[in-house]
């Protein structure tokens, strides 16, 4: 080409919870079905929206405001109805003014990153979600800033580790909180909430909240929200509907805005974040409607609840057959709907195989694995694939050190999980012991 078309850090860009799939796929067009771990999609795991909340749906369809654009920071009574939701909680108060409507979370948080200017960093948990750290790392050129999650403690954050970077590491305007957690299913404690707030205001920070999976906590577990503990520090909330109705393809998620006067500069980012939006016109309207009919509706918070100690239970069956695995490191889950497990690296090499008797599928591995430095983590997904054809994802690909791979407590037929997760098991003994 006459100049080079790639923006340096674009190739941060790496989303491996989708990209498995291209390797699972070629599996599957040699005849074999694929168990689908790598991905958070609740439909596809079988989950079935009530009837209610379809004829909810369905009545909207026939209105036909439906069918118009909507405010350009989305559906007045909407964005109402969900500040009531907040201001309830009796945290730090807001208006509809206060929260702007995207097409999913994830162009939220492709916004969130696009207004910054290149040297102001977002430090993040790690592991990290991929569409938060990839877009971080995108838009400051270089590989994202991270603090420690601990596998040792739960996966709680290490806040010294976290406490040193933003000390001497002056371009840190911000820190990026997933609560409850993906990839681990942790749920923060409010004190380990309160210790953010406590470091964002000695070194005047922004604090950015992913509480997508706030409603998604059981086993005797509650959230709490960072609005309940922010004070009048300036801070961001990001939400949506994709994992909670579920409705994931209805791409609907918003930023609710803290305190957005308390800063000149965050203010103007705020600002600047509804006027890139009015530049689209509005985000899609039917979901938007939807929201306070389904939530308010009374069988809304009996189905969330049910809902909920199903996870928990799948959850406690997860533990009971991964959990006395020797040369892992196995944390029951609190909230969300996923389970990161963590190999311990002495026990993982560069020879370590499973069986494989297709040798069709021999030679697709064959052709994975010469890629360069590969993470020893990823070796195992590859042959957990060709061998179990179970499709889970690398720990390597959430932006961390450690070596493990992510799954979901989302399969809802009891028979098919206990069966999928018992083959998995058997999978990790052989591999650890090969």
């Amino acid at each position: 080409m006459r100049q080079l078309l790639l923006r340096p850090g674009a190739e941060e860009l790496n989303y491996e919870i989708r990209g498995i799939v291209k390797k699972a796929r070629q599996i599957e067009a040699l005849g074999y079905p694929m168990i689908w771990e790598n991905i958070g999609d609740p439909i596809q795991k079988s989950n079935q929206l009530p009837e209610w909340m379809k004829t909810i749906i369905a009545d909207l369809l026939k209105e036909d405001k439906t069918y118009g654009y909507a405010d350009s920071k989305g559906v007045l009574e909407t964005r109402a109805f969900l500040a009531q939701l907040n201001n309830d909680k009796k945290g730090a108060q807001i208006t509809a003014e206060d929260i702007l409507f995207f097409n999913g979370l994830g162009d939220a948080i492709a916004k969130l990153y696009q207004f910054l200017i290149p040297t102001a960093r977002i430090i993040g948990p790690s592991p990290a979600y991929s569409t938060h750290s990839s877009a971080e790392a995108a838009h400051a050129n270089t590989a994202p800033i991270t603090y420690k999650l601990d596998p040792e403690n739960q996966w709680l954050p290490d806040m010294e580790d976290l406490y040193m970077k933003v000390k001497y590491n002056p371009s840190i305007v911000g820190i990026l909180i997933i609560n409850p957690d993906n990839p681990t299913g942790m749920v923060y404690p409010k004190e380990v909430l309160e210790d953010f707030v406590k470091i964002a205001e000695e070194f005047s920070l922004l604090l950015i909240s992913d509480e997508i999976y706030h409603n998604i906590t059981y086993n005797g577990i509650k959230a709490v929200a960072l609005s309940e503990v922010i004070g009048n520090r300036p801070a961001i909330s990001l939400k949506g509907i994709s994992k909670e109705f579920p409705w994931p393809g209805a791409r609907c998620g918003w930023m609710e805005f803290y305190n957005r006067e308390s800063s000149k500069e965050f203010s103007k980012f705020c600002q600047t974040l509804e006027n890139a939006k009015m530049i689209e016109v509005c985000s899609t309207i039917l979901p938007q409607l939807a929201i306070p009919r389904i939530m308010s509706h009374p069988a809304y918070h009996a189905y969330r609840e049910q809902a909920n100690a199903q996870i928990g239970k799948r959850s406690d069956w997860m533990r009971e057959i991964l959990g006395d695995i020797k040369g892992i490191k196995f944390n029951p889950t609190q909230g969300a709907f996923y389970n990161t497990i963590v190999f311990d690296e002495k026990n993982l090499n560069a020879h370590q195989t499973l069986p494989i008797e297709d040798e069709r599928l021999q030679k697709l591995v064959d052709s994975w694995l010469i890629e360069p430095n590969m993470p020893l983590d990823k070796r195992f997904v590859y042959y957990l694939l060709a061998s179990e054809r179970i499709c889970v994802v690398p720990l390597s690909s959430f932006c961390s050190d450690l070596r493990g791979f992510r799954v979901t407590l989302l399969e809802e037929n009891e028979v098919e999980f206990k069966h999928t997760f018992e083959k998995l098991g058997r999978a990790i003994q052989r591999y650890l012991a090969s």
